[in-house]
């Protein structure tokens, strides 16, 4: 029996960053899949890593995701890397989120930046991060990684979610638009939903918890 519904926000709520990062490396001559690359390798221990979890600060991740770019052979910033994280808000999954919380709990366990760091949380200029928090007013509970020095996929993360819902693990449905972040979430018992459209998440969130949400 769903109890609680569980989302990640950047790539959820808004379009997945991949495709900016994509026109990047185009432009730049930078082969297609460099930056997803980047991210990936050393998931643990990378800049993005460090970063998530407050570990550095912004010039910090500069010069860290700089380095990690330079044994690849390319020059890229992590400075230039940031603006690409903002994504278009998804009103559908906006309006499902607001369908789910009528009858179900509702959690947000997000990897971000920083206050004040452009990112899928909190994107450049006031009127876009004034709307992406009030997105996050609509969740019972928000677990943040830059405020707590934890990140997904680490598994503590989702037991830290279920304890403050109340709820078990197999209770919980979690949508993420990363498979890594949700194979723990599955190992744990949650139904996962990978999203790679509002569409189609909405129509897999729909079988799983019985609900109408358009």
């Amino acid at each position: 029996m769903i109890e609680a519904v569980i989302w990640d926000f950047g790539g959820v709520f808004t379009t997945s960053p991949f495709e900016a990062f994509a026109r990047y490396e185009r432009e730049r001559g930078i082969p297609v899949g460099t930056i997803r690359k980047i991210n990936s390798t050393n998931h643990e221990d990378n800049a993005w890593a460090h970063f998530e979890r407050s570990d550095v600060d912004m010039d910090g991740f500069d010069q860290m995701f700089a380095r990690e770019a330079k044994a690849l052979g390319f020059d890229i910033p992590g400075r230039d890397v940031l603006p690409l994280l903002s994504g278009d808000f998804r009103p559908e999954m906006i309006e499902a989120l607001r369908r789910v919380k009528t009858r179900f709990k509702t959690g947000c366990i997000t990897n971000n930046m920083p206050t004040n760091t452009a990112s899928g949380e909190a994107a450049p200029g006031a009127g876009r991060s004034i709307y992406a928090r009030e997105i996050m007013e609509l969740f019972d509970q928000l677990i943040e990684s830059s405020k707590i020095g934890i990140r997904k996929p680490d598994p503590r993360i989702y037991h830290m979610m279920c304890e403050k819902l109340g709820v078990g693990p197999a209770a919980c449905v979690f949508l993420d638009d990363l498979g890594g972040n949700l194979k723990p979430a599955r190992a744990l018992g949650m139904t996962t939903i990978k999203v790679e459209s509002g569409p189609q998440a909405i129509a897999e969130l729909e079988a799983a918890t019985g609900m109408k949400l358009t």
